[in-house]
């Protein structure tokens, strides 16, 4: 049946109107003269091969989906199905779906359309006003549009040819340039390398300068704090031994020279010790040994120790309950070296107030930490020179360092060992307020972590 989007199929004419109503129709919906050509190429050849078939059409329909298409189905009422070679040459040129029915047979072009904002019944419009004017045509006139097809192809093919070239020498261009800049970047990065290697060169040279530096301020230190030892210690006794009630009288004067001699002589030693300790603390030549800690005992002996030695002074040194102190695993002589650095510290710098020792717990159950909290009412330090106090041999500077020898040494080794514990050492102060110091060490040594071994007393 024919409808406005479509035409007959009956002899050689209808052929060459469906050839030229094709095209028009292709043009009308916007494809591109290949596109035109290919489009109008496979109608023909199909109308060619369907002569002699009864009465044919050719129906012209627009498709909306995701994609708009122009469908083209030729069908016939009788004769034999289209040859295979005429089926070969239409799908290389369009998309086909051939249905046969017997003698009757139906062939589908499917033609994707570009996009453009034209809706169905407009593209429709469109086709019927463009087969609209496809009129007879003659054979002659067949074959003067076939050639004219033919020439606007070649022509076409010859400027897709030129423009192919031309993009070629670009791509050859482009190729030339990426190659030079690989290359540029390819010594840039050999360069980059080599002075990397010469780095690493350098910092291995320098990591082992460091190396054996260390190690040999570690001998240093060793050795003189060795051979420092003995002489001192004679000189110490000696004045000790010229002290003593039973020794020759001396006169008063003797007396407080040979004192001063038997103090600086203490405090020679003492500086000894500090550096022979924090040299092996540095080296890792000091062991940690995990233990029970009795900390009541821990506390009494730190509690004499320095009531005796600083009593006199009117400072009251403030200690915990004894009954609620836990019980931790850890090495009781490191703990007792931390702890006698940071007392002696506050004591020697707190001529009013208190000195006071807290003990607790924190953490959870899982990874309890003692914390040892020491606070005093003394000097205080000024904000600049916290952040140099754990320097060796750094001392603050002040007139509260009057009468109050000392190395430099007691806080850097404090947090040296706390450190050794597993633990964390922090100090904070306030200038002419007083110096709290917090040490959190682990209750539990590193083989009984999940032993309930913190909490009770002892």
């Amino acid at each position: 049946m024919r409808t406005a989007n479509s035409l007959g199929l009956v002899s050689a004419q209808d052929v060459f109107r469906l050839r030229r109503g094709a095209q028009r129709a292709a043009a009308a919906l916007g494809l591109e003269h290949q596109d035109q050509v290919r489009l109008a190429t496979a109608l023909s050849e199909l109308g060619r091969d369907r002569l002699g078939c009864g009465a044919g059409t050719a129906s012209f329909r627009a498709h909306s989906g995701e994609q708009a298409t122009l469908v083209v189905t030729l069908e016939w009422g009788r004769g034999l199905e289209p040859t295979p070679e005429t089926l070969q040459l239409v799908s290389r040129l369009v998309v086909i779906e051939y249905e046969p029915h017997g003698t009757r047979g139906r062939v589908t072009i499917l033609q994707p359309l570009p996009a453009n904002r034209l809706t169905v019944t407009e593209m429709d419009e469109r086709l019927a006003q463009s087969l609209g004017q496809a009129g007879p045509i003659t054979e002659a006139d067949f074959l003067r549009a076939q050639t004219r097809d033919l020439i606007a192809t070649l022509e076409e093919t010859r400027a897709q040819q030129v423009e192919l070239l031309r993009l070629n020498q670009e791509l050859e261009e482009t190729n030339r340039g990426v190659l030079a800049l690989y290359s540029e970047l390819t010594k840039e990065l050999e360069t980059t390398n080599i002075g990397v290697l010469a780095l690493h060169s350098e910092l291995d040279e320098k990591s082992r300068q460091i190396r054996e530096a260390s190690e040999a301020k570690t001998r240093f230190w060793t050795n003189i704090s060795h051979e420092l030892r003995a002489p001192i210690n004679s000189v110490v006794a000696l004045a000790r031994l010229l002290l003593d009630p039973r020794s020759e009288p001396l006169s008063p004067e003797q007396r407080r020279q040979i004192a001063l001699i038997e103090a600086s002589g203490q405090t020679v030693l003492s500086l000894v010790s500090d550096l022979l300790d924090v040299v092996k603390a540095e080296s890792g030549l000091l062991e940690v040994h995990h233990a029970p800690v009795d900390l009541r005992l821990l506390v009494t002996q730190l509690s004499a120790t320095f009531e005796g030695t600083y009593g006199a002074n009117g400072v009251p040194l403030v200690t915990p309950d004894l009954k609620d102190l836990p019980t931790v695993i850890t090495d009781e002589k490191l703990l007792t070296h931390v702890l006698r650095n940071l007392m002696s510290n506050a004591c020697k710098f707190t001529d009013e107030g208190e000195v006071r020792l807290d003990v607790g717990m924190s953490g959870d159950r899982s990874s309890p930490s003692l914390r040892v909290t020491i606070t005093d009412t003394g000097v205080g330090i000024p904000a600049a020179e916290l952040g140099r106090v754990f320097e060796e041999f750094y001392q603050v500077r002040g007139p509260h360092q009057s009468g109050h020898a000392g190395t430099g040494l007691g806080l850097p080794y404090a947090r040296t060992l706390t450190e050794l514990l597993g633990g964390t050492l922090r100090l904070t102060s306030t200038l002419g307020v007083g110096t709290r110091v917090e040490v959190a060490v682990p209750v539990h040594g590193p083989d009984d972590g999940n032993e309930e071994t913190g909490g009770g007393a002892l």
